[in-house]
């Protein structure tokens, strides 16, 4: 006897869980067969949901890609903006928050692959996605740059162009480490990257 219960719609935290394991499952999906040979049913069966439940949540499987992108970045940001104390020494504050971001990306070495590379198969929505989650660390910098607590403001602050440059920068240096299958040894860019960022802020003093 079919009931009510068991034909109500899902909850939001069971919707939430699904999304969740459809974007995990696209990450172990990718990670073994790379973006362009992964297909619906490879990341339905990763996630261990049914194909009508992947197209409750994307329209495809790029759509799931680029959700796995935005959330995994967030998470990344999120853990930036966390080591960032305004208290600290500019110097030791800008290394802290590195250390974290770097440590953050190098947890995962298959899904930053994902990340940095495999997301750029997606053409122009892929790189529209990755330029929005640049654009947003080109923010933070900015605002922690220019806007540093007990101090006067700047009289030439960073501006957003090469606060991008060093977001490029940095992004290339993880490129360049997963090329080389360092991608779990981010650490090593703690120091060439604040490097980079000092020599942009000192540019505009």
């Amino acid at each position: 006897m079919v009931t009510a219960q068991n034909t109500a719609p899902a909850t939001p935290s069971v919707g939430a869980e699904h999304r969740t394991r459809l974007q995990e499952g696209m990450a172990r999906a990718v990670a073994a067969k790379g973006y362009s040979d992964t297909t619906i049913a490879d990341i339905v069966r990763e996630a261990g949901v049914s194909r009508r439940t992947f197209y409750e949540h994307f329209a495809d499987k790029a759509e799931c890609l680029t959700a796995l992108y935005e959330s995994a970045s967030a998470n990344a940001l999120a853990v930036l903006r966390g080591a960032i104390n305004p208290q600290s020494d500019w110097q030791a504050q800008l290394e802290q928050a590195l250390s974290a971001y770097f440590g953050a990306l190098a947890c995962n070495p298959a899904l930053l692959r994902t990340l940095f590379i495999e997301i750029l198969g997606l053409g122009m929505p892929g790189l529209a996605a990755r330029r929005r989650v640049n654009q947003q660390l080109v923010e933070l910098m900015l605002e922690v740059v220019n806007n540093r607590p007990g101090e006067p403001l700047r009289k030439n602050p960073l501006q957003p162009m090469m606060a991008m440059a060093v977001v490029g920068g940095i992004n290339e240096m993880v490129l360049q480490s997963i090329e080389q299958g360092r991608a779990g040894q981010l650490q090593e860019l703690v120091a060439p990257a604040a490097s980079l960022l000092r020599a942009a802020t000192s540019m505009d003093l």
